[in-house]
C-alpha cells in the first residue's frame, strides 16, 4: 500500500516538472525563435535603407528619371557566404535587371515592406523584403533583399535538442529525487500507521481480558443461580473490579485520543505545585504503607531574596488542577508500584523508599519548577528508557496487578503515555534516569508562573 502510494506521489512530482519544464523550454524557445527573426527583419530593413540611399538616380529627361544600375550596384556585385544578403533590382516592369545571385528566382514581385518568408524549393527558404523605389510620382524600379531561413531553423532545431535533452536531464533528477522525497513525506504516515496497528492490538488486547474474566464471572453465576451467597459476592465484587478497569482504559484511551487531537478541555489558572503535592502524598501515603515503603516530599525552598520578592508564588503554576494532579499522581503511584518495600519490621524504614521534591530552578533564562520523584526500585534497563513513555509498553509485564482495586495506577501501561501528554500540553518537559538495584528519577520542568 505505501509503496504504491510512493510511487504515484513520485509519478504526479515528475508528471508536474515534465509539464513545467515543458512550458519553459517552449516560451524559451518562442522567445529565441521571436528573437532570431526580429534581428533578421531589421538587418533586411536596414540593407533596405542603405541600397535606396546608396541609389543614383540619373534625371537626363526633366519628366523621366532612371537608376544607373552599374554605378548604384558594382559594390554590391561580389558573393558573400551561405549566409549572405542577397539583392535583386527590378525595373519598374517587374523584370529583373541585377542579382547577386548565380540563379535567378523564380518568384514574382510582391510588394510587402515588411518581412516575408517564401519558399523556393521544397528545402530552400528565404526570407524577403520588398520595397518599391519612387522618385516623385515615377516608380524607378524595385528592390527586393533576401536573406536564407536556414539562419533561423538551424540554431532553432539545435535549441530544440538541448532543450529536449536538458528537460528529459531534469524530469529523470525530478523523478528520483520525487522518489526520494516521496519516500521521506510517507515515513511518518508509514510509521503512524503501524503504531495504529500497535496501539490497536494493545487496546483490543487489554480490552479483551478483561471482558471475557466478566463474561466467564457471569457464566459461573448463571450456571449456578443456588451457589453460596458468599461466592456470588465475591463474584460480583471481582466483576465490579473488571467494570472499573474497564472504565479507567477506556478513560485513558480517550484522554490520549483527545489530546492527540488537540481537544483537551483545560481550565489553566494560577495554582500552589506544593500544595497539590502535599495533598497527592497524602492520598497515596496509605498504599505506600501497605506495601511497607517510606513516601516523603521534600520542598526546597529557593533563596532568600527570590523568597521574600516572590511571597506566596514561589510554587506557583499555570495549569489546570486536575490534570496536574493525574499526572503526578501516575508517576508516584508507578514509583510505589516499582520500589522495594522494607522487610524490617519497625513502621518506619530506616531508607527512604520513594521522595518527591521539588525546587525552583533556572534555566535558559526562565524560570520552571523542577518535580523529581525518586525511589529505590530494581531501575529500568537502558534499553527501556527510550520506550517508557510509548503507550501500553511495561518493562516488566510480571509485575502487573491483576488486583487493580489495590493500586491507584492503571496497570495497563498507559500511566506515563498520559504523564508526558499532560507535560506537553503544559508547555513543559519530562525526563528519566535509572541505575538498575539503584533506581529511577523522573524529572519534571513546568513554566513558573
Amino acid at each position: 500500500m505505501f509503496q504504491a502510494t510512493r510511487r504515484r506521489l513520485a509519478l504526479w512530482y515528475a508528471t508536474v516538472t515534465a509539464v513545467l519544464l515543458l512550458l519553459f523550454a517552449i516560451a524559451i524557445y518562442g522567445y529565441f525563435r521571436s528573437t532570431l527573426i526580429d534581428r533578421m527583419d531589421d538587418t533586411l530593413k536596414h540593407v533596405v535603407e542603405i541600397v535606396e540611399r546608396s541609389l543614383i538616380i540619373e534625371s537626363p529627361d526633366p519628366n523621366a528619371s532612371f537608376v544607373n544600375i552599374e554605378a548604384s550596384f558594382h559594390n554590391n556585385a561580389s558573393p558573400v557566404e551561405d549566409d549572405r544578403i542577397d539583392l535583386e533590382w527590378f525595373s519598374a516592369n517587374g523584370e529583373l535587371l541585377w542579382s547577386t545571385l548565380s540563379d535567378p528566382l523564380d518568384i514574382p514581385i510582391q510588394i510587402h515592406p515588411t518581412a516575408k518568408t517564401v519558399q523556393v524549393t521544397p528545402d530552400y527558404w528565404l526570407r524577403q523584403v520588398t520595397q518599391r523605389i519612387e522618385s516623385g510620382r515615377q516608380v524607378l524600379g524595385y528592390l527586393r533583399v533576401s536573406h536564407p531561413w536556414f539562419e533561423v531553423t538551424k540554431p532553432s532545431r539545435q535549441l530544440i535538442f538541448d532543450l529536449a535533452l536538458w528537460t528529459a536531464m531534469g524530469v529523470s533528477c525530478v523523478a528520483w529525487i520525487g522518489w526520494w522525497l516521496s519516500g521521506i513525506a510517507i515515513q511518518p504516515v508509514r510509521d503512524s500507521y503501524q503504531s495504529l496497528k500497535q496501539f490497536t492490538a494493545d487496546a483490543s488486547h487489554e480490552l479483551r481480558n478483561p471482558i471475557a474474566m466478566i463474561q466467564t464471572n457471569v457464566q459461573a453465576l448463571l450456571a449456578y443461580p443456588e451457589t453460596d451467597p458468599q461466592f456470588q459476592v465475591s463474584q460480583f465484587q471481582a466483576i465490579e473490579r473488571l467494570t472499573q478497569r474497564l472504565g479507567r482504559l477506556v478513560n485513558d484511551l480517550l484522554f490520549l485520543a483527545r489530546s492527540d487531537s488537540g481537544i483537551v478541555e483545560t481550565e489553566f489558572q494560577t495554582l500552589p505545585l506544593d500544595a497539590l503535592l502535599i495533598e497527592i502524598i497524602e492520598e497515596q501515603r496509605l498504599f505506600a504503607e501497605q506495601k511497607g515503603i517510606y513516601l516523603s516530599l521534600h520542598i526546597i525552598e529557593p533563596q532568600e531574596a527570590t523568597a521574600e520578592a516572590l511571597g506566596e508564588d514561589v510554587f506557583a503554576v499555570k495549569g489546570d488542577w486536575d490534570r496536574l494532579a493525574r499526572l503526578f499522581t501516575n508517576l508516584i503511584s508507578n514509583a510505589l508500584e516499582h520500589s522495594l518495600p522494607d522487610d524490617s519490621d519497625s513502621k518506619i524504614p530506616q531508607d527512604i523508599a520513594v521522595e518527591v521534591k521539588i525546587q525552583r530552578v533556572e534555566k535558559d533564562r526562565h524560570s520552571w519548577l523542577q518535580v523529581d520523584v525518586c525511589d529505590t526500585g530494581t531501575g529500568i534497563p537502558e534499553t527501556a528508557i527510550a520506550h517508557i513513555f510509548d503507550r501500553f509498553y511495561r518493562v516488566d509485564p510480571s509485575r502487573f496487578r491483576q488486583d487493580t482495586s489495590a493500586t491507584p495506577s492503571t496497570g495497563t501501561g498507559l500511566g506515563l503515555a498520559i504523564a508526558i501528554a499532560i507535560v506537553e500540553h503544559h508547555h513543559g518537559q519530562i525526563s528519566v534516569t535509572s541505575q538498575p538495584t539503584v533506581g529511577t528519577t523522573f524529572t519534571v520542568l513546568l513554566p513558573a508562573a
